[in-house]
């Protein structure tokens, strides 16, 4: 009977294991007397897979159709329970529970749980409160309707495309830049998912074209980082409720989506917006991006796994990764599409909710990494992106006591600032945030006298000027031998002054602008002080030009003072400073010693034993270290990346040791066999 004493009739024919087909209807009147028709077709028997479809009319007459593949049940078991799952929001449907016939019965078993007083939803008998259930209604339904340990192996990094000639790639690259430098975004605030424009714009401009718009974005203020965190702590119960191979499904769903479709939309976003070529947007908004989506995974479901305690019998004992308490705070660079599309979503896989600050100067390819996770599935307060500026809503976030954590990629003294706002207010937080951050470099080239030449030529000019030595890992510091230099230095000249640099759309050029007009100050002020700086000069480049894009010509300045200004302070910008020096210790204590940063690094050498005494001496100099290649391009995977001293806590991106940084664990102890006496045995009398 139901709870107004409306009984509900059911019917069920089975098919058999001789293949006799047999069909059931159900039909169950609710409280109002409202016919509802649920059909249920049953597969064979001896199949590994059952096949049963739902046809459910709810009271207003809306047909619900659900399929459900049942497996084989336990051997020697004939007991199958189907969930039908909580009906959507207006709909009238109940659940069924289907119990296998007995042996020589053709009748099926349905149980149609009655609803609770006040409610038109059947209830599922026995189940308890747990994280794979929730309440509705007074009525409780599984959200995670499965048995199983999800396996994700070991995934492969995103091929390259080369864009070469007469390539589809390279066709449709150039169509989706010529679409997008012809578009005007609009790019929102995503709060609690909702795209919000609050009317405060900013243009968003091509730095090699800075007087063409691309759109513009919204800024938001302090209010709006209150709502975003407001928005990200209520969607963080749910979110972190939801299996982990659930969450996992949106990352892996998104590197899809970017390796395949949204591949080129990100490219070009990148290229227009960061001014980057087709090749280093490829190997960072595409490749990159992808394949911190699937490591991160990949890692994840190693940990998991991996690290679980040792149970001696009659014990169980488990170690749970807990999200942080509270929300994390991401503040990601303009250099990197993938570092800012990581840096929030590395946490919100462990189950963490996020506040994104861009920066202002890559709010395109953001918006479209924003675009694509919703795309993907991600639920509304995961991840809120509010654009503004930085120390408005840094002032808010560093400030709430819902600060779990600060993912952050940039500068070295914002982030020493954000560490002093942190330390000298921790009493204010509910737990100790965590502070994980990448920032400067001045990354070296230690060149000995057995050294390849051309190599070290390629890699001095790759590792320098590649995206206008805008990386954090760009070679800016060049040491080689007295006996070495004579032999290269032509050759390397003529090398950086064969680059093409221009507009990143003429896939002939090599470089593009650097990112803004303070940029462009800055770097050109420390061009100029290679020469009013004594002990140093150029020895080709040097030249810069804003008129149309902010261009600054790949400049190589020798330094005779090894301590010069430019070979201690990063630059971050197309500007590499060599010294040639006697003596190797000595250089091996100059690179130790001469700047606050520990990043990137190479040795260029034939010699093992040379090799093998830079990596010793050497040691805490780069987080990163290189052996006859340049010090730029970590991969995913094959490289993590991070460095120490100046540059960082050193928490290694792409990488199972940072996703540890975004849990909180909890040891768990159960004792099947608890003990029923205090008293121990050597209490016993003699």
């Amino acid at each position: 009977m139901s709870a107004q004493g409306v009984k509900r009739e059911a019917r069920i024919d089975v098919k058999d294991a001789q293949g006799v087909k047999r069909e059931a209807r159900i039909d169950v009147k609710d409280a109002l007397g409202v016919k509802r028709d649920r059909r249920i077709d049953v597969g064979d028997a001896l199949g590994v897979k059952r096949d049963r479809r739902i046809d459910v009319e709810d009271a207003l007459g809306v047909k619900r159709d659900r399929r459900i593949d049942v497996g084989e049940p336990l051997e020697g078991s004939r007991d199958r329970r189907i969930d039908v799952g909580e009906p959507l929001e207006g709909s009238r449907e109940g659940r069924i529970d289907v119990g296998e016939p007995l042996e020589g019965s053709r009748e099926g078993r349905i149980d149609v749980g009655e609803p609770l007083e006040g409610s038109r939803e059947g209830r599922a008998e026995g189940c308890g409160p747990c994280r794979f259930f929730k309440r509705r209604g007074g009525a409780c339904y599984d959200t995670s309707m499965q048995d199983t340990i999800a396996r994700y192996g070991e995934p492969k990094n995103e091929p390259v495309f080369g864009y070469l000639p007469g390539s589809a790639e390279r066709a449709a690259l150039k169509a989706e830049l010529g679409k997008q430098a012809g578009q005007s975004a609009d790019v929102p605030l995503y709060i609690g998912g909702e795209r919000l424009r609050t009317g405060k714009l900013r243009n968003i401009v091509c730095p090699h074209l800075h007087r063409h718009s691309l759109g513009v974005f919204h800024q938001g203020g302090a209010g709006h980082v209150e709502q975003a965190i407001q928005a990200a702590l209520a969607a963080q119960a749910d979110w972190a409720a939801l299996p982990w191979q659930q969450r996992a499904a949106v990352f892996l769903k998104a590197a899809d989506l970017l390796a395949g479709p949204w591949r080129m939309k990100v490219n070009a976003a990148t290229m227009l917006g960061q001014s980057k070529t087709c090749y280093q947007a490829e190997i960072d908004a595409a490749c990159e991006l992808a394949d911190f989506f699937r490591f991160n995974v990949y890692f994840y479901r190693r940990l998991l796994e991996g690290d679980q305690p040792l149970s001696p019998t009659p014990t169980w004992n488990q170690l749970d990764l807990r999200p942080l308490e509270g929300f994390v705070f991401a503040v990601t660079p303009f250099n990197f599409t993938s570092i800012a599309g990581n840096l929030p979503t590395a946490p919100a896989l462990l189950g963490n909710v996020v506040l994104w600050k861009p920066a202002a100067t890559s709010m395109l390819s953001a918006y479209y990494i924003m675009e694509l996770l919703i795309e993907a599935g991600l639920p509304k307060g995961v991840i809120n992106l509010v654009a503004g500026p930085a120390q408005e809503i840094g002032a808010v976030a560093l400030s709430h006591p819902s600060l779990a954590g600060v993912h952050f990629t940039g500068s070295t003294g914002v982030f020493q600032q954000m560490w002093r706002t942190v330390g000298s207010g921790i009493d204010r937080y509910r737990t100790y945030p965590r502070l994980v951050g990448e920032t400067g470099g001045k990354d070296f080239i230690l060149a000995h006298d057995s050294a390849d030449e051309d190599a070290l030529i390629a890699a001095i000019v790759r590792g320098g000027f590649e995206y206008q030595g805008q990386k954090c890992s760009a070679a800016s510091r060049i040491y080689v031998p007295q006996s070495l230099w004579g032999r290269i230095r032509d050759k390397l000249c003529a090398e950086i002054e064969s680059i093409r640099m221009g507009d990143p759309s003429d896939f002939r050029n090599f470089m593009g602008a650097v990112i803004d007009a303070g940029a462009f100050q800055s770097i050109t002020g420390y061009i100029r002080a290679a020469s009013s700086v004594p002990g140093a000069r150029v020895l080709c480049g040097g030249e810069s030009d804003d008129t149309q894009g902010y261009f600054i010509r790949p400049t190589l300045v020798l330094a005779d003072d090894p301590r010069h200004k430019l070979m201690c302070e990063e630059i971050f910008g197309p500007v590499v400073t060599l010294h040639v020096y006697d003596d190797w210790k000595e250089a091996l204590r100059l690179v130790d010693t001469s700047s606050p940063y520990a990043l990137t690094g190479a040795v260029f050498a034939r010699d093992r034993q040379i090799i093998d005494q830079a990596l010793g001496s050497l040691r805490h100099a780069a987080g990163n270290f290189y052996v006859n290649d340049k010090p730029t391009g970590a991969v995913v995977g094959q490289q993590p990346f991070g460095g120490a001293r100046g540059s960082g806590t050193n928490d290694k991106a792409g990488s199972a040791m940072n996703l540890l940084r975004w849990t909180s664990l909890r040891a768990i102890k159960e004792n099947f066999v608890p003990p029923k006496d205090y008293r121990y045995g050597f209490l016993t009398a003699e």
